[in-house]
Formats: C-alpha cells, sequence, structure tokens
C-alpha cells in the first residue's frame, strides 16, 4: 500500500513509499480505507521539528477519514462500508485522560493519515456526520473536538458571550458551535476580509486588532464592563494578559496555542481577584469527538474548508497551512 512518509524536520523529507499491506484486524480493530486528511498546527510542529520527542521517520498528519473495509473480532457498532474519522488520540477512548493517553497520538508518536490503509482500534473511530464530504469531515477530530471542550469547560449556552482570537481552523469551529448553543460570539483578526467571512457565519462582533490593539478594552466595552465567559485563546504569550483582562469575573481562558511562545511572566492579581479558570487541552476523548460530531450532525454545520490539495502536493498543504488559512485546510488522499 501507499503512503507518504515524514524522514525528518523538513518539507524536502516528504517521501512517498510503498508499505507491506496491512494484516487482518485483530481483536477490536477495523481497517479503515483512508480518503483525505486535514492539517492542524500541531502537524507544522512536527514538520519543523518543533514538538518534542519526535521519532523519524513517521508517517504524518494527524486527522484523517476513511472507510471501513474490514472488521475484527468483538467489534460492536460498525459494519464495512461505514464512514468513519479517526480519533488523534489513539488510545484515550474515553473518561479523564492521562499523559500516557494524550501523548498517544497519530502522525507524532504513531503513524498519520496519510496512508491508503490504516489499522485503528475501533474504539477510536467516530461514525460521520452523513452531510459532510471527506474532506469536510477530515477538518473536525482535532479542532471541533478541541473547540467543544472549550464551551463544554466554560458552560456556554445562552445569553453566554465566547471571543475567539484568530479565524483558523478551532476558532472557526468555536464560532460555529457556540451559535448553535445560543451564545453570543466575538471574533478577533487583522484581516477585514476574514472578519466579514466570520460575520457571514454568525459572528455578532467583530475586532480588528490592527486598528484596535487593545481589543480587551473593546470586549469590555461591548459587554458593558462585564467581560466574556469565555476567551478561546489560540496564540500564546502575546495575547494571553489581554485574555485575563477580556475575561468576566468568573470567566474562562482556555488556552492551546503557542504559535507566538509559551514563556511568559504575568501578574497573577486579576487571576486571584477575577477567580479566573485557566484551562489547557490536548484535544480530549474520543468521547468528545464523538459528541461535537452529534452536535456538528444535529445543527448541520458545514466546516470551512479553506482549500483542498492533492496528495501529490501535500508539502503545499504545509506551507499554506503556515500563512493562516480561514477555517480548515483537507487532502485529498487520491493516490
Amino acid at each position: 500500500m501507499q503512503a507518504i512518509t515524514l524522514n525528518g524536520p523538513s518539507l524536502d523529507l516528504l517521501t512517498r513509499v510503498e508499505l507491506p499491506d496491512p494484516l487482518p484486524p485483530g481483536h477490536g480493530q477495523v481497517l479503515v480505507r483512508m480518503h483525505a486528511a486535514s492539517l492542524n498546527f500541531i502537524d507544522l510542529a512536527v514538520a519543523f521539528g518543533k514538538y518534542p520527542g519526535i521519532s523519524f521517520p513517521l508517517v504524518p498528519i494527524a486527522d484523517g477519514v476513511g472507510e471501513i473495509i474490514a472488521i475484527g473480532d468483538d467489534v460492536l457498532d460498525l459494519a464495512v462500508g461505514d464512514r468513519v474519522a479517526l480519533h488523534p488520540k489513539t488510545i484515550w477512548f474515553a473518561g479523564r485522560g492521562t499523559i500516557e493517553k494524550a501523548n498517544a497520538t497519530r502522525g507524532v508518536s504513531r503513524p498519520g493519515s496519510l496512508i491508503e490503509i490504516a489499522t485503528v482500534d475501533a474504539g477510536s473511530v467516530v461514525k460521520v456526520a452523513e452531510h459532510l464530504s471527506w474532506e469536510a469531515a477530515a477538518t473536525v477530530p482535532i479542532a471541533a473536538t478541541t473547540a467543544w471542550n472549550a464551551l463544554v469547560c466554560a458552560d456556554v449556552g445562552p445569553g453566554s458571550t465566547v471571543v475567539f482570537l484568530g479565524t483558523g481552523g478551532v476558532s472557526i469551529f468555536g464560532l460555529q458551535l457556540a451559535k448553535a448553543r445560543g451564545a453570543r460570539a466575538i471574533v478577533t483578526s487583522s484581516s477585514d476580509e476574514k472578519l466579514e467571512l466570520a460575520r457571514k457565519l454568525g459572528a455578532d462582533e467583530t475586532i480588528n486588532y490592527n486598528e484596535s490593539p487593545d481589543w480587551d478594552l473593546q470586549v469590555l466595552k461591548l459587554t458593558s464592563g462585564l467581560g466574556a465567559d469565555l476567551v478561546l485563546d489560540t496564540v500564546g504569550t502575546a495575547t494571553f494578559t489581554r485574555s485575563l483582562s477580556a475575561a468576566r469575573y468568573g470567566g474562562v481562558i482556555f488556552t492551546i496555542g503557542f504559535v507566538t511562545g509559551t514563556n511568559l511572566q504575568i501578574d497573577l492579581m486579576p487571576i486571584i481577584v477575577k477567580a479566573l479558570r485557566i484551562q489547557g487541552n490536548n484535544t480530549g476523548s474520543a468521547e468528545d469527538f464523538g459528541k461535537v460530531m452529534q452536535a456538528i450532525k444535529a445543527a448541520r454545520i458545514d466546516p470551512v474548508v479553506a482549500e483542498t490539495f492533492s496528495v501529490g502536493d501535500v508539502a503545499e498543504a504545509y506551507h499554506a497551512q503556515s500563512n493562516g488559512p480561514v477555517g480548515k485546510l483537507a487532502v485529498r488522499l487520491d493516490w
């Protein structure tokens, strides 16, 4: 079978290879013929040598979807022909995470999605909502699960206000899911064009942080001084202090981004005085992923796929991801 391997921390080391065909699925396993993949920031970090503990060569890209072509013993509720998405956390099926569960990640420590046929545990796959194309479905696992867990963490619902920093995959999924939960959404960006798209997707207010660097004060103004119930910080050190400022008393800062670095000196007083909750995240379980897929199905949410690439152009997809697309990028596995 065909696959693409990453043989070192450089896009020049992406290589198309022939691998042995997989063995029949074992107990509790399924074979999935992969149809599409989608890039996340973690895939860039791996490809550029900025993620710790990577052993090369590896089959890259965490998120992917395909069709079940074989089923092992003791597999329930799945059938040959089912369209499924592969949860990137290969052994985190449900419940509270552990270091072991969180670290076992497709495209990082386990084979990723750029492969013709994947062998996976049945507990790590989620049936795809019927209205999603292969490419759209491939964008869901990491980004939508992360966004969903942020909304759940802050108990977001009607009357809640949520701030999304930027218009990347997690923020756009967060916006779509927040609106489905009846919340008010504020989106920040440096691009008026991207903000216009955010408004078309349901954003109630938008802030251009180039024009208003004090975007946190703008959030306070838009909320009559109260602040946001949730700030989804996808950036890192450059925005974290302002995220604290923008949050309401008892609010949640859901921090997942490190594109501007991870080392930061902060004043603890706003956290203490405002009783803020700072919550990190490493995607979540397959059970969490299943819940957000059900929400996408129920609300008929269409993921924003900025561009789709052929598998032969996967290096170009990585470069496009580096440029910060609105929404997500997909790779069609058209071997």
